[in-house]
């Protein structure tokens, strides 16, 4: 029987395994209900969708599913532009524009989408539990969606993070470890300083915060799981371990270089959004990492990128994509999201009893 943990009654779930938001990339609504019907809890990522798509999303998870499930916002600040700058990013993104066939950029008609009418359209869609990165929310909005019913969970890459979303009154928190796959969700002082390891972090804020950790970054079996609940943890979230199931929006060629990669095969780089994050080192990445103190800050240089990456992934260009991955992904397995949270239970109780003797 697996363990009873804060997480598991906090969200009314079976098994303390969060699917994590993977915006952009994985998060359909039938990888997020398939995660839910099988006992644990999936996330729908809503960071870089409109108001009007983030209900639909939700709609379309909850005509798929009666359990409680996630839903992922970023916190982001409308951005101010520097002319300059944006010119200068262009010119650097333009010779890929060339050899995948497009013409020169244009400016984006806007950076991203408007963060207080995203958090309103999740206020009144009223799911189970909220997730946040890359900033906080004040008391009032967490009051407000505490106020529905909907848990909140912030992201913290240092004790001093979680200690904030201690402050303003979250239910739970999430460490998110250097290994993990993407952006980093650090807001609190410089990213290079949080970029602290999961088994570190995790038993730290544990003793700093009242509020339930979740651990994230590098988790990809039961051992993970495991390790996880034995530092004190209520749960862990996985990114990289759903990537490559079939009901992941993930490309094919991005799979394909998951299930094919080293553990030295990932970097944090700002070359794609203008924001750390980390993926698989490819082309993109060691053209640009050379000027990367010239990229403007997220969301513009991922506004700027978006056309190239997406036009990558459809002529099946790998080395121009953002694959992103945790330092763990050659142990993706592919499995059905059903089947791989089935495996991941069975693992976790066969790891705990062997740690137990």
């Amino acid at each position: 029987m697996f363990p009873v943990t804060p997480l598991t009654k906090l969200a009314g779930i079976e098994y303390p395994i969060i699917q994590a938001p993977m915006a952009g990339v994985a998060s359909s609504p039938e990888l997020v209900a398939a995660v839910c019907n099988s006992g644990a809890l999936g996330s729908f990522a809503g960071g870089m969708s409109s108001p009007d798509a983030i209900r639909q999303g939700i709609a379309e998870v909850r005509k798929r599913t009666s359990k409680p499930f996630n839903v992922n916002l970023f916190i982001v600040d409308r951005p101010s532009l520097d002319a300059k700058q944006v010119a200068h990013a262009i010119e650097l993104l333009q010779p890929i524009r060339d050899e995948l066939g497009l013409p020169a950029a244009e400016l984006p008609s806007q950076y991203c989408e408007d963060n207080l009418a995203q958090f309103n359209a999740v206020l009144e869609a009223n799911p189970a539990v909220t997730s946040f990165t890359f900033g906080i929310l004040s008391r009032e909005q967490v009051s407000a969606l505490k106020a529905r019913g909907t848990l909140v969970m912030g992201t913290a890459t240092t004790v001093a993070e979680a200690k904030a979303w201690e402050v303003v009154g979250a239910d739970l928190v999430c460490a998110q470890g250097s290994e993990a796959g993407a952006h980093r969700g650090t807001f609190l002082g410089d990213f290079e300083s949080a970029l602290i390891g999961t088994m570190a972090l995790v038993p730290q804020m544990v003793d700093a915060v009242r509020l339930p950790v979740v651990a994230a970054g590098g988790i990809m079996d039961g051992r993970g799981i495991a390790a996880s609940l034995m530092l004190g943890a209520a749960g862990a979230q996985m990114g990289t371990a759903f990537l490559t199931c079939p009901e992941s929006e993930t490309s094919p060629a991005h799979k394909a270089a998951l299930r094919g990669s080293r553990d030295d095969q990932t970097r944090v780089s700002r070359v794609y959004s203008g924001k750390p994050a980390r993926g698989l080192i490819n082309e993109f990445m060691t053209r640009l990492i050379p000027v990367e103190d010239e990229i403007p800050p997220y969301p513009i240089q991922n506004a700027l990128t978006r056309p190239t990456r997406q036009a990558a992934a459809k002529a099946n260009r790998p080395e121009f994509m953002s694959l992103w991955a945790g330092q763990a992904a050659s142990m993706s397995r592919g499995l059905p999201a059903a089947e791989l949270v089935a495996t991941l239970v069975r693992e976790t109780i066969a790891d705990l009893k062997r740690a137990s003797i």
